[in-house]
């Protein structure tokens, strides 16, 4: 298996785009600061975890007062 244009389109497509300009986007100033963007990040996903801990400690608790607070019955099996 050959690797590049096997036929006449194909070979067409790469005459076409190989001399395409792609943005350098090394040279480009981005128009977010980046550590700005980091902080958000952080940010978000340290009041997620947050949240994630307190719906753990919240089933722990309902699950606790949902123990103490059943009335369990005696059913008849057969």
């Amino acid at each position: 298996m050959s690797v590049g244009a096997e036929d006449y389109i194909d070979q067409l497509l790469v005459k076409k785009y190989a001399e395409e300009k792609v943005d350098n986007h090394d040279n480009m100033e981005s128009m977010v600061d980046p550590e700005k963007m980091m902080d958000a990040m952080n940010d978000y996903a340290a009041m997620y975890r947050n949240m994630v801990n307190l719906k753990q400690r919240l089933n722990i608790a309902c699950y606790a007062i949902n123990a103490r607070t059943a009335r369990y019955t005696k059913t008849r099996t057969q």
